[in-house]
């Protein structure tokens, strides 16, 4: 029975020896190319394959090169170094079969026979050594290492390299490229490489991946999944029916679609997004200003989102938003219990709460604890100025207010949080029948919050109650 399997087993690796999958015209056209390159596509449509490819040419064709896979996750580095890998096993394969390939021995035991197995295709593949799932090494002393970007680049910034390779690029923050772009200077000069290549799904307009895909120093490939001849048109209708336009010329069309009623602009919360990380213990400032804006999960949804804003003691009283959290729905209790802790953490000069539906009752529960600092902030509540004039709050009013602060140079910092990022990005507005503005989205919960932390520039000099 072993026998017949493993005999199984190198059929079926002599005919994967012959079979490679047939490139489009446009993913040779990627393979071939030589120089920065940024790739924007649909989903789906081979363009891992194609970058994948590429680098494992490359790697055979320069000796003693070094190229870099990142992505914004582990994941999604390990499925680009992953095509890569399978490239050069084709290779090795084909390599080891020239030699004659290893012969099987009945006098000693499987185990032996497989070390043996083993030490011949080093001996005779293209490898050095096995690779690992982020690590590579020809025996040209090219080598491949596959890392997560995370938050900042800083754990990657060793690396001399000749090629940069980054999978979904435009999730990627933004800090990153001023990490790793330095690593390819001394290839550029001494080796005339040190070449960028990009891919990746749009995710809104702004950014470094989308600036590339109208950069003069890179060539730029768009193909759309429409496109793909693997991909069946009856599969796109059904989900052109499901999507709303916009998700569909983004994720299959492969468009930039910051279109005119998107409410945050996507390239300008990026560019509002100056920092990655904010640590308590050693940026808290006691004499300055925090203030806490929460939405709460409505019945039948599963988030409630935090969000903490700290204001600057300058003549513009700007604010920094250094806080971005989402947890599981929970009780009541349990979300009260939760505000309550960052209360002993950053003493809030107010608590702004959508005290809407299920809102209400914690609202409640905490102006029973903490009193006039907590605000609920409903889409009709009525303020008084400090002039005594009385007008209501709506929700077009918190979400303007917000988009006022954007607007303006040095009135509001954003930590680069992806999460917040996406939820700014997914609010639209359209005009009633009436002429009224409405504001919605898929994925509103944070930036439900973000907005009521913004209102902290009006909120510390206004009183609120119900009319």
């Amino acid at each position: 029975m072993r026998r017949k399997r493993r005999a199984k087993q190198q059929r079926q690796l002599l005919l994967a020896l012959f079979i490679k999958m047939e490139l489009d015209g446009w993913q040779q056209e990627v393979v071939e190319y030589e120089g920065n390159l940024v790739l924007r596509s649909g989903r789906q449509v081979g363009k891992s394959t194609a970058v994948g490819e590429k680098a494992a040419r490359f790697a055979l064709k320069y000796d003693n090169t070094i190229q870099l896979i990142i992505a914004a996750s582990q994941r999604q580095a390990w499925h680009l170094f992953q095509k890569v890998t399978e490239s050069l096993d084709f290779e090795n394969r084909k390599a080891i079969e020239a030699s004659g390939g290893y012969t099987w021995r009945q006098d000693i035991s499987e185990r032996r026979n497989y070390e043996l197995k083993r030490e011949f295709e080093l001996l005779h593949g293209i490898y050095k050594e096995t690779p690992t799932k982020s690590e590579l090494c020809l025996k040209n002393g090219s080598k491949v290492f596959s890392l997560p970007a995370g938050k900042t680049g800083v754990f990657i910034r060793c690396f001399t390299i000749d090629q940069l390779l980054a999978d979904e690029a435009p999730y990627i923050p933004e800090v990153v490229w001023t990490a790793v772009r330095p690593m390819l200077a001394v290839s550029h000069k001494t080796r005339g490489m040190g070449w960028i290549v990009l891919l990746g799904t749009p995710f809104g307009k702004g950014g470094y991946f989308y600036d590339c895909c109208f950069d003069p120093e890179f060539k730029q490939f768009h193909v759309s999944s429409e496109e793909c001849s693997r991909i069946s048109k009856e599969f796109l209708l059904k989900e052109k029916k499901r999507m709303t336009r916009l998700e569909y010329s983004q994720e299959y069309l492969g468009e930039f679609v910051d279109e005119f009623h998107q409410f945050f602009p996507t390239a300008l919360v990026k560019k509002r997004m100056t920092f990655m990380l904010w640590n308590f213990k050693e940026e808290y400032k006691p004499h300055l200003k925090y203030f806490l804006g929460v939405d709460v999960a409505r019945y039948g949804e599963d988030e409630n989102a935090f969000i903490i804003a700290e204001m600057q003691n300058n003549h513009l009283k700007s604010l920094k938003i250094v806080y971005a959290e989402t947890t599981e729905r929970e009780s009541l209790v349990a979300t009260r219990d939760k505000i309550l802790r960052l209360e002993e953490m950053y003493n809030f000069n107010r608590i702004l709460i959508d005290d809407a539906g299920i809102g209400a009752g914690l609202n409640d529960m905490l102006i029973e604890k903490l009193g006039r600092k907590v605000v609920g902030l409903g889409n009709a509540k009525r303020s008084v100025d400090k002039e005594g004039n009385k007008s209501k709050i709506f929700k077009e009013d918190l979400y303007s207010h917000a988009a006022a602060m954007l607007e303006q140079d040095g009135k509001l910092e954003i930590i680069n949080d992806l999460k917040l990022l996406k939820s700014l990005k997914c609010m639209t507005f359209n005009y009633t029948a009436e002429k009224n503005i409405r504001i919605f989205g898929k994925y509103s919960h944070l930036s439900e919050a973000f907005v009521r932390a913004c209102w902290a520039e009006k909120a510390k000099s206004l009183k609120l109650f119900v009319y």
